[in-house]
């Protein structure tokens, strides 16, 4: 890999262990990391009641696709700024010591010539070995941790998960109480904030700029061979879309006007396309320094949660639905809860893969 690594591996880190043995005892913990094209986060947890209760967390954008779709490769700056938050998890799993890690990589690592050294690296300094998950994994794993807010009176949800580097619709159907909503249609969209941002960099006309960005996230959605009754389901509202994506809490901050990002608030929230459209209004009419002003979204995100609000909006124009409900939740949980599995159906869930 070009360039490498700076940073020194430290000694005492304690590698934790992945895959193995579950523990049985309810106190211990279950931990998820999930190596993005955006973000790199970390989820700790222990079994509870009806699920999980979350121990410890982490979350940063290291922007790893930054420039990947023009290079092919991930750039000497971005694997920094990515093994500092890895090493920072690393931290946090030598304190919980968790029975059972489960670490993934997405679209970045599938797609550039240089992911697998990248994660080689990490793996060598830190002891964490990272899997490169398919789409089709990514969409459900998603599935999973979103499903609690599935409305259990309707057909189904659309779940849009928008992705620094792709973005995956999944159509799953409610399969009755203590189910989860089993997958139907997938697809896996190459294009996300990240990769959007840097095919069209943000100029003077925040609206062109927009619209362009809009038209390519349209042309790629278009690629989703939804079931014909999907529209008529959401337009009914028998069905709705979930989405889950930083993007997607953004805009609910926004709509809510809060004075600083709340999960409490935004997670689980409903909000109508009329609302979702207007808050994307809002933010089309402002330059970079105007979003940056926003609470909830900060100079990090300004130029990339345009690019979410046109991705969201392509596939509401062509699916359109009454209510969204906004999910601050998603791979990371979908994986803690695979983990919580008891060990049968997890393994009666792999044969059926293979």
């Amino acid at each position: 890999m070009a360039g490498g690594l700076n940073s020194p591996g430290r000694g005492g880190v304690r590698r934790p262990a992945q895959g193995g043995q579950t523990s049985q005892d309810a106190a211990a913990c279950y931990a998820a990391l999930d190596l993005g094209t955006n973000n790199c986060r970390l989820l700790v947890a222990q079994r509870a009641p009806g699920g999980f209760r979350v121990v410890d967390s982490f979350s940063r954008i290291v922007r790893l696709g930054e420039g990947l779709s023009a290079t092919g490769m991930l750039s000497d700056k971005a694997m920094q700024r990515t093994f500092s938050a890895v090493m920072a998890c690393s931290e946090k799993l030598a304190r919980h010591r968790p029975a059972r890690l489960r670490c993934v990589a997405t679209q970045a690592c599938r797609a550039a010539r240089n992911g697998p050294a990248f994660l080689k690296e990490i793996t060598a300094k830190t002891g964490i070995r990272f899997e490169v998950i398919s789409p089709d994994e990514e969409a459900r794993l998603a599935v999973i941790g979103c499903a609690d807010l599935f409305d259990p009176t309707g057909i189904g949800a659309l779940v849009v998960d928008i992705g620094g580097g792709s973005t995956e619709l999944s159509w799953a159907i409610n399969r009755g109480r203590d189910q989860r909503p089993k997958l139907e249609h997938w697809f896996s969209a190459p294009i996300g904030v990240v990769t959007l941002a840097d095919q069209f960099p943000e100029h003077e006309d925040t609206r062109l700029w927009y619209r362009a960005m809009k038209q390519c996230a349209a042309d790629h959605v278009a690629g989703f061979r939804a079931p014909d009754s999907l529209r008529e389901h959401l337009l009914s509202g028998k069905a709705h879309i979930v989405g889950t994506s930083g993007a997607v809490t953004s805009l609910a901050g926004v709509h809510l006007k809060l004075p600083r990002y709340s999960r409490h608030l935004v997670d689980g929230l409903w909000i109508s396309e009329s609302e979702t459209r207007a808050a994307i209004e809002l933010l089309a009419a402002r330059d970079r320094a105007g979003r940056a002003a926003e609470p909830c979204i900060g100079p990090d995100r300004a130029d990339l949660v345009l690019a979410g609000a046109a991705i969201l909006e392509a596939i509401l124009d062509r699916w359109p639905s009454l209510r969204l409900r906004v999910a601050d939740r998603g791979l990371r949980e979908g994986l803690i809860l695979t983990m919580l599995q008891p060990a049968r159906r997890r393994r009666r869930r792999k044969r059926t893969r293979a």
